[in-house]
């Protein structure tokens, strides 16, 4: 099937007017690197790096990845190419809106300057549709989480899911961006319980909770990094039960590890749970009686 570079529809049902620049922002860190007239940078999604060098030119759906030296004429070949799949495959991919890249995290620090303009409780329909395609309760992330809106370089105004950490930083996320706002670092939460069980992220967290129905009494600590297990291992000592629910790829059974490892017999690997789906949140969406 044709997919033209016109305005108006493809052969397939895929609108294709400004597609190429709707993929990007799926795909890649967003907000974008930088934005001059109709060409949009971004970090390259086919190796890490610090200087965007990947074009989108959003008038006539083109892309070039300055890194690699090649580019396409259209959003198919952008997709082929980062998916490393058939031209039929991308098609249905672009059909059913399903993209699974891992971005790469931002970091923003006070040397991007942004600033924070406002919070408070989750509101933006947007923002409520992501928590739902995510399954997650709606009460559960009110009570954990915030909408937070803030500005980069003074430039203009973004929003997303604000998930505070313990030194006053936030994990951001909406459908398009991955990222933190401030210092990196890990989220505890104590209800005088003898019993923790750890997660990589706050979405795993709240699909516990999710899952359920309830907030148990337990301590949760949320690494938000695996690079930061170190810091949770630290606080484990007086716990006599210990549930680990990390993510289940090589980041995740290193973190297990060390917490198996630090505390004996007193951690358990949860992942056997749901060991046929990248991470807990995954199996919420997944499972058929979650609504």
């Amino acid at each position: 099937p044709n997919l033209s570079l016109k305005s108006g529809t493809s052969s397939t049902g895929i609108r294709t007017s400004f597609l190429l620049e709707r993929v990007a922002h799926h795909q890649l860190v967003y907000p974008p690197s930088k934005t001059k007239g109709e060409n949009v940078w971004f970090l390259s999604p086919f190796r890490k790096e610090t200087t965007p060098s990947l074009k989108i030119d959003t008038n006539r759906n083109l892309w070039y990845d300055f890194g690699e030296g090649a580019g396409g004429k259209s959003v198919l070949d952008f997709v082929i190419r980062l998916k490393n799949c058939s031209v039929k495959e991308a098609l249905e991919n672009l059909k059913n809106d399903t993209f699974s890249f891992h971005q790469q995290e931002i970091k923003i620090t006070e040397t991007n300057c942004y600033s924070i303009l406002k919070m408070h409780g989750i509101k933006n329909a947007h923002l409520i549709a992501y928590l739902r395609a995510r399954k997650i309760n709606l009460e559960f992330a009110q009570q954990f989480c915030v909408e937070i809106h803030y500005a980069l370089n003074i430039e203009k105004e973004y929003y997303g899911i604000g998930f505070k950490n313990n030194t006053g930083g936030f994990e951001v996320r909406n459908k398009f961006f991955k990222g933190c706002l401030g210092s990196k670092s890990i989220t505890t939460i104590c209800n005088d319980s003898d019993v923790v069980s750890l997660f990589e992220s706050w979405s795993d967290f709240l699909s516990y909770l999710t899952l359920k129905k309830e907030t148990p009494k337990e301590d949760f600590i949320i690494l938000n990094s695996t690079s930061l297990v170190k810091k949770a291992i630290e606080l484990l000592a007086r716990y006599s039960e210990i549930k680990v629910f990390f993510d289940n790829d090589e980041a995740g059974d290193r973190a297990t590890n060390l917490v198996l490892e630090s505390t004996k017999n007193t951690s358990s690997d949860i992942r056997v749970h749901y060991k046929n789906h990248n991470d807990l949140n995954e199996y919420l969406v997944k499972k058929k009686l979650i609504g």
